[in-house]
């Protein structure tokens, strides 16, 4: 009896993930871009350690990625460029504002900047513009679409996850936007750093789930 009704509520609780996912949601892709997933990515080659969580991270992307589009889910592109010499982040002196330029990454109109290849938006999907900031949201106009969409869930993939992914979990949350990351669709540096954040930190912020949750496999 109690292993049916535990197969009950489990079946249960995957039709309301999946009525939720599909009502009043949208998939946002952090950073889906050549810095980060293409092999010669600045990023990629410079700062992941753990080449199994990258790879595993990107083929869980684009399984999301699928399931929204078939959906009906809005698939939200978030990424990052910067003008020649980056004066929007006015000479930073220390954390990313410092580290972006020293390192050249994401330059308007080059390969680094440009969205990966098999995530890239196609026709009707929203891009992001004016980011400027670790959060999705910093000086962009993602909020205001997700508000004018009526839009309240938001599902993360992208990276990195204890960077720029977890930034916009807590903006997201401050907004009052019911926050998910789908955890094997992001990536960290290494498993420690992965595995820190899913222990101690989204908790406090929002819920995680796996790719397969996600499409209710």
């Amino acid at each position: 009896m109690r292993t049916s009704i535990l197969i009950f509520l489990t079946f249960l609780s995957m039709n309301i993930l999946q009525a939720q996912t599909k009502e009043k949601s949208a998939l946002i892709l952090i950073e889906t871009q050549n810095e980060w997933m293409h092999i010669d990515g600045k990023l990629r080659k410079l700062l992941v350690k753990d080449e199994k969580i990258m790879l595993n991270s990107i083929t869980n992307i684009e399984k999301a990625v699928a399931f929204a589009r078939k959906n009906g889910i809005p698939v939200i592109h978030v990424g990052l460029r910067f003008e020649k010499g980056y004066p929007e982040l006015a000479n930073g002196k220390s954390g990313l504002r410092k580290a972006i330029p020293n390192a050249g990454t994401f330059p308007i109109n080059e390969f680094g900047s440009q969205f990966y290849e098999t995530v890239k938006p196609i026709e009707g999907e929203f891009v992001v513009t004016g980011r400027v900031g670790a959060s999705g949201f910093t000086g962009s106009n993602l909020d205001a679409y997700l508000r004018n969409n009526k839009i309240e869930n938001i599902y993360l993939v992208g990276y990195a996850t204890h960077v720029c992914v977890e930034s916009t979990l807590r903006d997201g949350h401050e907004r009052s936007y019911n926050t998910y990351v789908i955890s094997d669709a992001t990536s960290a540096f290494n498993q420690t750093q992965q595995s820190y954040f899913l222990s101690e930190i989204i908790h406090h912020f929002g819920e995680h789930l796996t790719t397969k949750e996600f499409v209710g496999e």
